[in-house]
């Protein structure tokens, strides 16, 4: 079967070259600092895991309970370590419906995973709540997380809480669920759900935005627009948001209306096309781009 020439002109067609796409609005969403929160959440569930399947037992025994060392016990051949519980005291009680408690819940070993999790949960504290601009705070947190790291790899943090104290920072795996699984559920709702009702849309020619939740949408002209991002707070926006930052959209000039919204994911391939867009009202881009 023949195939007939292409037309005078005419150019033939990439195969490899991706399809493109016109956008004539772009929706950005402002966001809580609870997005940055992800770290506790995630660290939650892993130190959950390690101390469930690390199997080390912590016994809660009442006041005054000796421990024995080799001593011998009816019904082993080999001399045990043994707690011995105060007179009139029992290490194994019984609930009203007949159900044995034992006097032991799942825990890490030691007292590195606690100290993570606790270093952990300041940080983020620290970062999402303050602001942090500048290299000494980054080296310093840096520095910081590197310290918790290295000694808790290297064992050291028994020996340092055991001389400042006998300090003991130990957490059984319920306790991480507690706290894991109870933030993880906010951090979706409010991320994917909360958040998208703080919104600003530039669209044909006007600026569309809603900052707090229930207000109506308010509509100002792009004419004079200016969009901008404002300084990063390098911790915050870019070791935890992974490129997030805060957007200002000024118009009408210096003593004009200024929309501020914060926490903005991937802010600047969005200022790349906002600034295209208040220009050019339209713009194509590829296909395989997110707008």
């Amino acid at each position: 079967m023949s195939t007939a020439p292409p037309p005078a002109g005419s150019v033939p067609a990439d195969p490899h070259h991706e399809p493109k796409r016109v956008i004539d609005y772009l929706v950005v969403y402002g966001h809580s600092n609870i997005l940055y929160w992800w770290p506790v959440w995630l660290v939650s569930f892993i130190l959950a895991g390690w101390t469930y399947f690390g199997g080390s037992q912590m016994a809660v025994v009442p006041p005054n309970t000796v421990v024995r060392h080799d001593e011998t016990v009816a019904g082993f051949p080999e001399p045990r370590d043994i707690l011995v519980a105060p007179p009139g005291a029992k290490l194994v009680t019984e609930t009203e419906e007949g159900r044995q408690t034992l006097p032991g819940m799942t825990v890490s070993g030691n007292n590195s995973v606690g100290v993570i999790f606790v270093a952990t949960l300041l940080v983020v504290a620290i970062a999402s709540t303050i602001l942090l601009r500048g290299m000494v705070s980054l080296i310093a947190l840096i520095v910081m997380i590197a310290v918790v790291i290295i000694f808790a790899v290297l064992g050291w943090w028994d020996v340092i809480l055991w001389e400042l104290g006998r300090l003991d920072i130990r957490m059984n795996a319920a306790g991480y669920l507690a706290i894991g699984i109870p933030l993880f559920v906010v951090w979706l709702l409010v991320v994917f759900v909360y958040d998208r009702a703080h919104y600003v849309i530039f669209d044909q020619g006007q600026i569309r935005y809603v900052l707090e939740v229930g207000d109506n949408e308010m509509a100002l002209q792009t004419e004079g627009a200016i969009v901008e991002k404002k300084r990063n707070d390098v911790f915050r926006h870019w070791l935890l948001g992974f490129g997030t930052g805060d957007l200002v959209i000024r118009v009408g000039g210096p003593n004009g209306h200024t929309i501020e919204l914060e926490n903005v994911i991937g802010i600047n391939r969005k200022l790349g096309l906002i600034q295209r867009l208040v220009k050019e009202k339209a713009i194509t881009i590829d296909e395989g781009t997110p707008a």
